[in-house]
C-alpha cells in the first residue's frame, strides 16, 4: 500500500509540474520524478519489487481498455487489413530484421537476440502523444499510429514466449509457436467481444430496473478491464487483445446510451479521464524508477557498453523497417513514412515484457542486459520524435494562445450573467452570495476573498427554503445568458471552438451543482 502511494503520488505532483512547465511533457517529468525516487534511500526502501504482471493487468489493461473505447469498432473495421499487417507483418519483420542485425553487431546468442527484438516491437499511444504534445499529427498517420498501438502489444507478447522458449529449450517449435499464435489472438478476440458484450447487456438490463445504483455501475465498469485481463490469461488467450476488443464494444454502447442515464455516463467519463491521466503519469514513473534503479544495481553492466550498442541497434533497425514499410506498402509520402516511422515510440509495454524474462530461467547478466538496453530503446524513442516532430509538423494552437482567448471569453461570460443577476429582483444577501460564485467563474478571486466569504458562511445561517429557491433562479438565469453568450460566440470563432465548447459544458456542470442540492433535500 505505501509504495502504491509513493508511485501515486508522484505521478500526481508529475501532473501538477507538467501544468505549470507546459514546454515539457509530462511523461518526462514522471521519468525524472521516478528517477529521483530510486536515489532516495529513505523513499525507495518502500518501494516494492516490480511484477509485470499486476503491472499488465492493473496499469496496462484498463488504459488499452479506454483507449478502445475511445476508438469507433467502425473505424477498426475500416482499417482492419492495416491492423492485421501491421501488428501481424510488419512486427515479425522488424522482430527477424532487428534480431539478426544485433547478432552480426554485437555477437549475443540469436535466442537472446530475438527476445531483445521482440520486446521492441509494441509502440505505445500515450508515449506517442507525450512527444506530439502542441504538434499536429496528420489525421491518416495519426490513425495508422493508434490502431497499430491497440494491438501489437500482443503480437509482440506471444513472439516473445516463442523466443524464451528457444532460449531455455534451444530449439524453435514452428508448429506450437504458430498454433499459440492462433489460439492467443483468435481467442482474446472472441473471448473479449463475448465477454464484453454480455457485462453489456447485464449493464444496460440493470439500467432498467429497481436494482440500478449509479455508484455500483461505475464501479463495475471499472473493474471490467481487471476481470476480463485476468480471465483472458487464465484461459491462455490474449489479455490484452481481449481488453482492447472490450472497449471497442463499450464505445458502441456509450453511443447508443448515454441519455438512459446521463448522470451515470457524465460521472463515467469524469472516472475514465481521471484514472487514464493518473494511471499514464504512473506508467512513466515506474519506468524511469526502474531504469536509474538497474543503473545503480548493476555497476558492472554500464562499464560494458553492449547494452548501449544493442538499444542503438534496435532502434535505427526499427526505424528504417518502419519508414520503408510505409513507403512501400502503405504508399505513404516521404513525410508522412517519417511520421510513421517515428511515431512507433516505446513506452511502459516495452518494459513491462522485459520485466516478464525475471521469471523464466534466463540468468542475471542477460537479464540486466535486456533492461538496459531496452531502456535505451525507450529513451531514444521519446527523444528523437520530440526533437524532429518539431521541424515536419506544424504546430497546434499555443497554450499561451488558448489562455488568452479563454480568459477572455470568461469575463465577457460573467459579465453577462453578473447583469442578469443585477436586473433581478433579490434580497441584498442571496444577490451577493450569487454573484461572488458567478465571480469565482473568472478563476481569478484570490484566497483572500474565499476566506471572507468563508468566514461569512459560517457565521450566517444557511438560507431558508424560499431563499434557497431565490437563489437557484438567480443562478438558473445567469447561467442561461452564459450559454446564450457563448452560443453566439461559437458561431463565428471556429479556431477556439473545442475551447468554446469545454465552457459551455462547464455552465451546464454549474447548473447541476446548483439544481441537484435542493432536490436532495425534498
Amino acid at each position: 500500500m505505501i509504495s502504491t502511494v509513493i508511485i501515486v503520488f508522484a505521478a500526481a505532483i508529475s501532473i501538477f509540474i507538467s501544468q505549470a512547465i507546459r514546454r515539457v511533457s509530462v511523461s518526462y517529468i514522471s521519468m525524472i520524478l521516478g528517477g529521483v525516487i530510486s536515489l532516495i534511500p529513505v523513499i525507495s526502501s518502500h518501494v516494492e519489487n516490480f511484477d509485470s504482471d499486476i503491472f499488465m493487468g492493473l496499469i496496462i489493461a484498463p488504459l488499452l481498455f479506454f483507449e478502445g473505447q475511445a476508438t469507433r469498432l467502425n473505424a477498426v473495421g475500416k482499417e482492419l487489413k492495416h491492423i492485421m499487417q501491421t501488428a501481424g507483418f510488419l512486427v515479425l519483420l522488424c522482430m527477424v530484421v532487428s534480431g539478426f542485425s544485433v547478432v552480426w553487431i554485437t555477437g549475443i546468442s540469436l535466442p537472446l537476440a530475438f527476445i531483445l527484438s521482440a520486446i521492441s516491437t509494441p509502440t505505445d499511444a500515450t508515449a506517442l502523444d507525450s512527444v506530439s504534445e502542441g504538434l499536429k499529427i496528420p489525421n491518416n498517420e495519426g490513425t495508422f499510429l493508434k490502431m497499430e498501438s491497440l494491438f501489437n502489444d500482443a503480437s509482440g507478447i506471444i513472439l516473445l514466449n516463442m523466443a524464451i522458449l528457444w532460449y531455455v529449450k534451444g530449439y524453435i517449435d514452428y508448429g506450437a509457436t504458430l498454433l499459440n499464435f492462433v489460439v492467443s489472438a483468435v481467442g482474446g478476440i472472441l473471448f473479449g467481444f463475448a465477454t464484453a458484450f454480455v457485462m453489456v447487456l447485464f449493464r444496460q438490463f440493470l439500467l432498467r430496473t429497481s436494482f440500478n445504483s449509479l455508484n455500483a455501475q461505475n464501479l463495475l465498469y471499472i473493474i471490467t478491464p481487471l476481470v476480463i485481463y485476468y480471465l483472458a490469461e487464465e484461459i491462455h488467450v490474449s489479455g490484452i487483445i481481449a481488453v482492447v476488443c472490450a472497449g471497442l464494444v463499450h464505445n458502441a454502447e456509450a453511443q447508443r446510451s448515454r441519455l438512459t442515464n446521463a448522470p451515470q455516463v457524465h460521472q463515467g467519463f469524469g472516472l475514465v479521464s481521471m484514472i487514464t491521466e493518473i494511471f499514464d503519469s504512473t506508467a512513466f514513473v515506474i519506468l524511469g524508477y526502474m531504469f536509474v534503479k538497474i543503473i545503480i544495481q548493476d555497476k558492472n553492466a554500464i562499464h560494458d557498453l553492449n547494452w548501449l550498442l544493442i538499444g542503438v541497434t534496435l532502434y535505427i533497425i526499427s526505424l528504417i523497417i518502419r519508414y520503408l514499410y510505409a513507403c512501400l506498402r502503405l504508399k505513404m509520402s516521404n513525410k508522412s513514412a517519417w511520421i510513421f516511422s517515428l511515431g512507433g515510440v516505446h513506452g511502459a509495454i516495452t518494459l513491462a515484457l522485459a520485466y516478464m524474462l525475471k521469471e523464466v530461467q534466463v540468468n542475471n547478466g542477460d537479464f540486466h542486459l535486456v533492461l538496459m538496453a531496452e531502456g535505451t530503446l525507450i529513451i531514444l524513442s521519446l527523444i528523437v520524435p520530440t526533437i524532429v516532430f518539431n521541424f515536419i509538423l506544424k504546430s497546434d494552437i499555443t497554450n499561451d494562445q488558448v489562455k488568452q482567448e479563454v480568459n477572455q471569453l470568461r469575463l465577457n461570460m460573467v459579465k453577462e450573467a453578473i447583469e442578469a443577476v443585477n436586473k433581478m429582483y433579490l434580497p441584498d444577501k442571496i444577490k451577493k452570495s450569487v454573484i461572488f460564485d458567478l465571480m469565482t467563474q473568472k478563476q481569478r478571486t484570490k484566497t483572500k476573498d474565499f476566506m471572507r466569504a468563508w468566514i461569512d458562511v459560517v457565521r450566517h445561517p444557511e438560507f431558508d427554503r424560499t431563499e434557497k429557491e431565490l437563489e437557484m433562479r438567480a443562478f438558473m438565469n445567469a447561467f442561461d445568458k452564459e450559454r446564450e453568450y457563448l452560443d453566439g460566440v461559437s458561431q463565428s470563432e471556429e479556431k477556439y471552438q473545442k475551447y468554446i465548447y469545454d465552457l459551455y459544458s462547464e455552465v451546464l456542470l454549474a447548473e447541476t451543482l446548483v439544481i441537484e442540492p435542493l432536490n436532495s433535500k425534498n
